[in-house]
C-alpha cells in the first residue's frame, strides 16, 4: 500500500513516515502543495495524507483539484485547523476522513486502515459509449479514434450524459450540474449547447450517440 503524505512540518513529517513505514505503508512526502498536487496526480497511491496550511498551495485547492482530475485516491486531512467549519468543509470537498493535530498515532493509524479497509469510492476514469471515449483524468474525448476538440463546458456536458448513460436527462438537470445555475428564463442555452456538442460528436460520424426524448430531454446511449 502507498501513502503520500504532504506535510511541510518535518518533524510531522518524519514521525509519520516512521510509523507508516513501520506498519508496512510504502511512504512518500511532499513538503509542499506544489509538489504535493504533482505526485498525487502522477503517481498511484491508495492514501493521501494532507495538511491544509501548506506552502505553496493549500490542501483544500490540492484535494478540489484532485477531484476536478477525476483522481478518487482516498484523503485524510490531518491538520491544526479544528473548527467545525473546516471539518465540514474538508468533508464536502471529499476528504474520507479529518483528523485535527495534535494527534495519537494509533488513532491515526486505525483510520489509515479504515479507509483502506473499506476501498476508495472510485469513479470511471475512463468513459465509452460506443466508440467514443473519454479519458477523465486527461480531460480529452475521442471518436473512432479521431481526437474530438472540445471546451471545458462541452466536455463537461458530454460528461455528464457519458457517466448516467442510457438515462434520459432533462434540461433542468443538465443546466443545474453542467453550469451549477438554473434557466429559468432562456431554456434555449442547453439546446444551443447540445447543438454544438452534436456538431462534434455525432456530425461526423454516421451513428449518432446523442438524442433528443422529447418532452424528457437528452441521452446519450449506442442504438
Amino acid at each position: 500500500m502507498r501513502v503520500l503524505v504532504i506535510e511541510d512540518e518535518a518533524k510531522t513529517a518524519a514521525y509519520l513516515r516512521q510509523g507508516l513505514s513501520e506498519n508496512g505503508y510504502v511512504v512518500e512526502v511532499c513538503a509542499n502543495g506544489k509538489d504535493g498536487l504533482n505526485q498525487a496526480l502522477t503517481v498511484e497511491n491508495d492514501l493521501i495524507v494532507l495538511d491544509v496550511m501548506l506552502p505553496g498551495r493549500d490542501g483544500w485547492s490540492i484535494l478540489s483539484a484532485l477531484r476536478k482530475a477525476g483522481r478518487q485516491t482516498p484523503v485524510l486531512f490531518l491538520t491544526a485547523r479544528d473548527t467545525i467549519f473546516d471539518k465540514v468543509k474538508g468533508l464536502e470537498l471529499g476528504a474520507d476522513d479529518y483528523l485535527v493535530k495534535p494527534f495519537d498515532f494509533s488513532e491515526l493509524l486505525a483510520r489509515v486502515r479504515t479507509i483502506l479497509r473499506r476501498g476508495p469510492a472510485r469513479q470511471e476514469e475512463i468513459l465509452r459509449v460506443g466508440d467514443l471515449q473519454l479519458d477523465l483524468p486527461r480531460r480529452k474525448a475521442t471518436r473512432a479514434g479521431t481526437a474530438l476538440d472540445l471546451t471545458a463546458k462541452e466536455f463537461g456536458l458530454l460528461e455528464l450524459l457519458a457517466r448516467r448513460r442510457g438515462e434520459p436527462l432533462s434540461k433542468t438537470l443538465i443546466a443545474e450540474q453542467v453550469w451549477d445555475i438554473h434557466f429559468h428564463s432562456d431554456p434555449n442555452v442547453v439546446e444551443v449547447a447540445i447543438r454544438r456538442l452534436r456538431s462534434k460528436v455525432d456530425d461526423p460520424f454516421p451513428k449518432k450517440l446523442i438524442h433528443t426524448m422529447r418532452g424528457v430531454g437528452y441521452v446519450l446511449e449506442q442504438r
